[in-house]
């Protein structure tokens, strides 16, 4: 697919059907199942539901369907993103977005490429890695995050249930990144929404007051590279809560170690790679273009062929991964901050039950009349939001 010259901030002044347009992804408002036949086979679990499989009327092309509602705050920043970054091949393609109605309200029904070949950590469970293996592995990934870092683009929410193979097939499918519910365009401001799970949060992430950018990304991709060596994460919880007090230290203060009995044969270049990535100071935290340029990842035919202890290590426990992902996805729900807002509401369209009063009382008081003369009267019901009786009724309790 041919990279668009525009970048994210020129298209985003367009409205989302002529941004799709430009993109190439069709974008329509007629009922979904004109095109796709919709399934009962559940594929996994977004903020708003269930993502199902489907497949295409038209040449039985399956897909997958994930809903997101119109009235989430950054519902169109989501498709939009999702949309743009679908360009690199390590990202997972959407076909067609539809907007229609779900159960009373209004919403984009993104239809996905069908990633088949399940999560990362359940494949490399099932398997035995070399290190070499696991270098290509993050050089997929780097390859998706250097993409999106190179746009200003952070994806905010890398995790290894974000990152799905295309198909089951060991030696063609490809490895690509999901979900850019949490995504944003980066300005030179930075972030200030903490949007992470913990065991993959860098330390600046887990200080609210602390703006963050896309190194956090980086740090992520550091602990990910961690677990893809080892079969566990540099940081854990010894209480088992989602994230303890004691885990949130060690996230801070950079504390964590390779163990000899699994570490000891795993090449020093992988291991100081890590280390440059988990880095607490985010001023010495390398990039992605640097993460990319390193020889462990730029010549992956040279890493050695070492086996690793990854699939045993997941194999012993089975439940840890999934009780990790579940503890994961626990403290996001109770992390994620709202950002503050300045942008105005449009009175016309606002639900405040007290500016709703005040307008109802304002109207009372036109109607009334204060015999004050025509033309002061006049200028003031100009100014005047108009709001009708049953919008009002609507409105007022």
């Amino acid at each position: 697919m041919q990279v668009h010259q525009k970048t994210f901030a020129e298209l985003d002044r367009l409205p989302i059907a002529q941004f799709l347009e430009q993109l190439g992804i069709g974008f329509y408002k007629h009922s979904v199942v004109e095109n796709y036949k919709l399934t009962r086979d559940k594929l996994g679990t977004g903020i708003n539901g269930s993502v199902i499989r489907v497949q295409r009327r038209s040449d039985n092309t399956l897909g997958a369907l994930k809903i997101v509602y119109k009235n989430a705050p950054r519902a169109d920043a989501e498709v939009k993103l999702h949309a743009f970054a679908t360009q690199c091949p390590h990202v997972v393609r959407i076909l067609d977005v539809y907007e229609n109605q779900y159960r009373g309200r209004s919403c984009y029904l993104i239809i996905m490429e069908c990633m088949s070949g399940g999560e990362l950590f359940d494949r490399i469970q099932q398997s035995k890695i070399t290190e070499r293996d696991a270098a290509k592995i993050m050089k997929e990934i780097g390859t998706a995050v250097q993409f999106l870092h190179n746009r200003n683009i952070a994806h905010r929410d890398l995790k290894p249930e974000n990152l799905l193979y295309s198909s089951k097939d060991v030696h063609t499918a490809t490895l690509k990144l999901i979900d850019f519910g949490f995504a944003k365009e980066v300005s030179h401001k930075g972030l200030q929404t903490p949007c992470f799970t913990p065991y993959y949060a860098a330390p600046e992430v887990l200080n609210q007051s602390v703006r963050y950018n896309m190194s956090c990304d980086m740090w992520s991709i550091g602990v990910i590279m961690y677990v893809l060596l080892c079969g566990y994460p540099p940081f854990y919880s010894a209480t088992g809560q989602p994230i303890s007090p004691g885990m949130k230290k060690r996230i801070k203060q950079g504390e964590y170690t390779f163990p000899a009995d699994d570490w000891s044969t795993v090449s020093t270049t992988a291991k100081e790679l890590i280390q440059q990535m988990l880095t607490v100071d985010v001023d010495k935290r390398i990039d992605i273009n640097i993460f990319m340029r390193s020889p462990w990842i730029a010549a992956t035919s040279e890493v050695p062929t070492t086996p690793l202890v990854t699939s045993r290590n997941l194999m012993d426990d089975m439940d840890c991964l999934k009780l990790t992902q579940h503890e994961m996805e626990t403290a996001l729900t109770t992390m994620r901050v709202d950002e503050p807002t300045s942008e105005l509401k449009n009175p016309k369209t606002s639900n405040n039950k007290l500016l709703a009063r005040r307008q109802k009382k304002k109207l009372a008081q036109l109607e009334m009349g204060n015999g004050g003369g025509g033309e002061e009267q006049s200028n003031n019901q100009q100014n005047v939001p108009v709001v009708s009786q049953n919008n009002l009724r609507d409105m007022v309790p």
